[in-house]
């Protein structure tokens, strides 16, 4: 029996993502990882990667790398989001492969590494304009000449990201940097970098137009497999299953009220000072999901005519007058979620988890 509040996560059109996205890859010479960060690191959904047919899976978070081993899940780990020197021993017990941008980090890294007798590789990421994580091109050559040299190291080459901070879209030009820096990195070091990670969901649109540049062959993909959907440009995905984790509530009050409040207004309890439209008296729902819960800017009402008009921590706040369905307390409100609304409700501890296979049935 279903408990709500909860998400719905259909696993079955995880499995068919992954697979598609896997082989779309495969077709451009390109190795796929799949990012599991959006469903927060959830093992069925991990899973669900690994049954599509990825072989290397990526989280930003140490400890969902930990549960993935401690799992058994039988997949290469690559841990995203940059590592401290202080977490260096967790590292490289379990991830196979980080993303790196200083140089004391790599040392603690080699020492680590030396100290379990292991060998570890690294991605460095280079920045090219997004602003988020990244050596600078220009000092990239004495970056590497340094790296190249630690011993329990293994450099496989370089990478970047782009429209998660500063929104910058892909080009072929901009990830075609990565190409010319590599070739260019190979012939004065005289070393290999094997690997280019060309960037994310929102470089695959690269794929799709056939303008991905030649020599990139690494992927870090989550949103599209899960979700189906590219935030960066607005889209959804051709061809991919979509909305695969929804989220549904219950209405716990259902009553006509002013639409503006009444009395002096402040700020709420984030800090804001909220404006109104007086529309007169309206059919309000209170939903039993919060801003603890979801964030209420990401989500979508499956049923037309409702329209979401705030949150507190716990609640939701619907106007409902003018729903194609008629309500009552304790329906249920089903939402279709963006990429943020999606990454608070599998994150926090206080929604149920609807798992849904049609394969398992």
């Amino acid at each position: 029996m279903t408990k709500y509040p909860c998400t719905n996560i259909h696993l079955d059109k995880i499995r068919e993502n992954a697979s598609q996205m896997r082989e779309k890859c495969a077709a451009s010479g390109v190795k796929l990882a799949g990012v599991a960060k959006g469903a927060a690191g959830d093992l069925k959904v991990a899973r669900a990667f690994l049954e599509g047919g990825i072989e290397q899976l990526a989280d930003s978070r140490i400890q969902n790398l930990k549960k993935f081993k401690e799992a058994g899940l039988e997949a290469e780990m690559l841990l995203l989001r940059l590592p401290h020197p202080g977490e260096a021993e967790d590292v490289i017990k379990y991830a196979d492969i980080s993303l790196n941008t200083e140089l004391k980090t790599l040392k603690a890294l080699s020492k680590a590494a030396i100290t379990k007798n292991k060998k570890h590789k690294v991605i460095i990421m280079v920045d090219v304009g997004d602003l988020r994580e990244g050596v600078m091109q220009d000092d990239l050559p004495d970056f590497l000449v340094e790296a190249l040299e630690l011993d329990g190291i293994e450099v496989l080459g370089i990478g970047t990201n782009v429209g998660c901070y500063g929104g910058v879209l892909p080009t072929s030009t901009n990830t075609k940097v990565l190409v010319d820096l590599r070739d260019r990195l190979e012939t004065t070091l005289n070393c290999k970098l094997p690997v280019i990670s060309g960037g994310n969901t929102a470089t695959s649109i690269l794929l799709e137009r056939d303008e991905l540049p030649r020599g990139i062959n690494h992927f870090r993909i989550g949103e599209g497999i899960i979700q189906g959907t590219d935030v960066t440009h607005q889209r959804d995905l051709m061809g991919f299953n979509r909305q695969n984790i929804t989220l549904t509530a219950p209405i716990i009050e259902l009553k006509n009220k002013p639409s503006v409040p009444t009395g002096e207004i402040g700020h709420d309890a984030f800090g804001q000072k909220p404006e109104f439209e007086d529309k007169g008296t309206r059919l309000r729902a209170i939903l039993e999901v919060g801003r603890q819960d979801v964030r209420p800017d990401g989500v979508k009402p499956t049923i037309e005519g409702i329209e979401v008009i705030g949150a507190s921590s716990d609640h939701l706040l619907l106007d409902v007058t003018d729903s194609e369905k008629e309500l009552e307390v304790g329906d249920l409100i089903t939402f279709e979620l963006g990429y943020g609304a999606m990454l608070s409700a599998m994150t926090t501890n206080y929604l149920y988890r609807n798992y849904i296979d049609s394969e398992s049935e």
